[in-house]
């Protein structure tokens, strides 16, 4: 029974065989033996029975549901070369049909094989450091906060940080680049890099399934369960061409008054393995783009995002590092600036708050003293507050200040671009933190090419944060049309907006960004957004770099450019070929074997998809 469901399994493969054995045993009888004509043609018509029925029986189940691709004329061809008794033309026919399938899944394997090199290389346990003793455990017990040793040359099984060890590691599976990184703690480490010649000892910032080296093998799952919609578009391209081949067929048949010069049009128009070249080049695509950090999770964003005309940008950790940092403190008179930091480092060491990273960051950079804060309190929309050294201390924004004391508000500096917040110390206006979050270096060239480059007619950012900073970013990188304080909602809007009157692409960090992502036709998710924001997109940019988005609109454009030559280049061959069969120049033999050539071709040219294109990136071409 196992055997039978194996061979059910590899039904295609099966019958390529016994094509190719029955061809040859054939070619023996009549040529080498000379044996009566019934006797070389017999294992031709077995083949005919055992595999030419089953796929004739096929094709006629999609037929009856209204599915007319180009392999309906291979089943025609079979049944009038057996009708013809042109056994050998037929059954060179079933071995292009049943051979077509599995050189696809040979070509998707060979385009996959850099995923498949990842999967290989990842160990199945890990090295739990605890106590000064290690124990194995099983990859998917690793939990985060464990102390995960990697051994020399061995391949690190989580995300994580550095706590002990000074090395060397190769990224390159993961990132493309050729380059040995170096790590020390505090450096990242990312599941799927190889360890050098020392040890090293991580901290798991992640369990294994959430790893990098996870999301980006998960992209083989779901393409494989996934049909990417520029096969579909192949579909279409052979219902179109399946008529005309019939036409020319039937022409040829009327016109000559040989019915083996219909057969012989048909045998060359049979384009089995043609079209698969569309979805092999996808597959390509999607190999390299994993290489290069880039994980396709929706194989249609490779053909539709050439066809984008408008461009809509997330401020904060898309166009911005998302990693505020301090650029000014100004005090009010009476209050040491150093006195001030270190009582508000003191206090914002215990809040979860975006910008409170940023002020400890700047006390470590003056070496400030600590103290420890009692109650401690960070009520929404009130700021944070505490006692430290027997000063009620308050951290909050202009509105909180003008209800507390409103004549403070004279003391203030001047409102500027940027972030800030306010600090009371018992009640009294103490001083004013200013932050910037910096726009990403490379994001000037990048904004101003999209227009010459890549064809965008509209660019826009549309952000959360207020007027005066997304409009400081705006003009930093070139964006002329801007929506500042925006709700997740409101983004939402703008999004079917612009998406009613063009294809549309988003690029976004975090969560209020997943609806829109959903609702473009194109989104662009990076890599440290959360998980709500990598489900909505169609493309994850796991280094979080625009130069990475760059790179996907060349890949993309390469695998378009090359699925097409891919399908009307062998088209373009087949009408040829047809035309030389309907003049009785090819034979159905022979009409049968070029139209392999062809194939063949067509498929070999789809797997340039899986190498880089010549231009990977273009941004400072600007």
């Amino acid at each position: 029974m196992k055997l039978l469901k194996l061979l059910w399994t590899k039904r295609e493969i099966v019958i390529a065989a016994i094509a190719i054995i029955t061809i040859a045993v054939h070619l023996i009888l009549r040529f080498a033996v000379g044996t009566t004509e019934f006797s070389y043609q017999l294992p031709l018509i077995i083949c005919l029975i055992l595999g030419g029925t089953p796929l004739v029986l096929e094709l006629v189940g999609k037929a009856l549901k209204r599915q007319f691709g180009s392999d309906l004329l291979a089943g025609i061809s079979i049944v009038t070369a057996v009708i013809l008794d042109e056994y050998l033309a037929g059954t060179i026919v079933v071995l292009m049909l049943s051979g077509g399938e599995a050189l696809e899944e040979y070509a998707v394997q060979n385009a996959s094989s850099v995923l498949k090199a990842l999967a290989k290389r990842m160990p199945s346990v890990a090295h739990i450091k605890t106590d000064g003793t290690l124990t194995d455990v099983p990859l998917d017990e690793v939990k985060v906060g464990d102390h995960v040793t990697i051994f020399p040359h061995e391949t690190s099984p989580v995300d994580g940080t550095v706590i002990d060890g000074h090395g060397v590691m190769d990224e390159s599976y993961l990132t493309g680049e050729p380059y040995m990184m170096s790590k020390a703690p505090g450096s990242s480490v990312f599941s799927g890099a190889i360890n050098g010649e020392t040890a090293i000892t991580i901290e798991a910032t992640k369990p294994a399934e959430d790893s990098r080296y996870a999301r980006i093998m998960k992209v083989m799952l779901e393409t494989e369960q996934q049909k990417p919609h520029m096969r579909r578009m192949g579909d279409q391209l052979g219902a179109i061409y399946t008529p005309i081949a019939l036409a020319m067929a039937i022409a040829a048949w009327l016109i000559s008054g040989d019915p083996t010069r219909f057969l012989a049009v048909l045998v060359v128009a049979t384009p089995c393995p043609l079209l698969i070249g569309i979805p092999v080049a996808i597959i390509g695509s999607i190999s390299l783009c994993a290489r290069r950090g880039i994980v396709i999770k929706d194989p249609s964003v490779l053909e539709t995002i050439e066809t984008c005309k408008t461009i809509i940008f997330d401020k904060t950790g898309t166009l911005t590092y998302g990693t505020p940092t301090v650029t000014n403190i100004i005090t009010a008179d009476g209050f040491d600036p150093n006195t001030v930091l270190s009582k508000i480092v003191s206090l914002e060491r215990y809040s979860k708050h975006p910008l409170a990273e940023a002020i400890v960051n700047e006390g470590e950079k003056n070496g400030v003293s600590i103290s420890e804060p009692s109650q401690v309190s960070e009520k929404p929309g009130e700021g944070l507050a505490g006692i430290i050294d027997a000063k009620r201390v308050l951290i909050t924004g202009r509105n909180m200040l003008a209800k507390i004391d409103p004549s403070a508000l004279d003391l203030l500096p001047e409102l500027t671009a940027g972030l800030e917040c306010v600090v009371t110390i018992d009640g009294k206006y103490a001083a004013t933190v200013q932050f910037r979050d910096e726009p990403r270096k490379e994001g000037d060239l990048f904004i101003k090419h999209l227009s010459t480059k890549h064809g965008y007619e509209r660019i826009m950012l549309v952000s959360g944060d207020r007027e005066s900073e997304a409009n400081y970013l705006a003009e930093q990188v070139g964006i002329p049309i801007v929506h500042a304080e925006q709700t997740p909602e409101q983004k939402v809007e703008i999004a079917r907006k612009e998406s009613e009157s063009a294809r549309t692409c988003f690029v976004g960090d975090g969560i209020n960004d997943a609806p829109a992502l959903t609702l473009a036709t194109v989104g662009i998710a990076f890599g440290q957004a959360s998980d709500i924001t990598t489900e909505a997109a169609g493309v994850v940019i796991m280094d979080s770099s625009l130069e990475r988005v760059d790179e996907f609109f060349h890949i993309a454009r390469h695998m378009r450019k090359i699925a097409l030559q891919s399908a009307i280049g062998g088209m373009a061959l087949s009408i040829v070929g047809m035309v030389l069969a309907a003049m009785g120049i090819l034979s159905p033999v022979w009409g049968a074997v070029s139209q392999e050539v062809i194939d063949v071709f067509a498929v070999g040219n789809a797997l340039r998809a899986a190498f880089p294109p010549k231009v990977l990136s273009d941004i400072d071409d600007h």
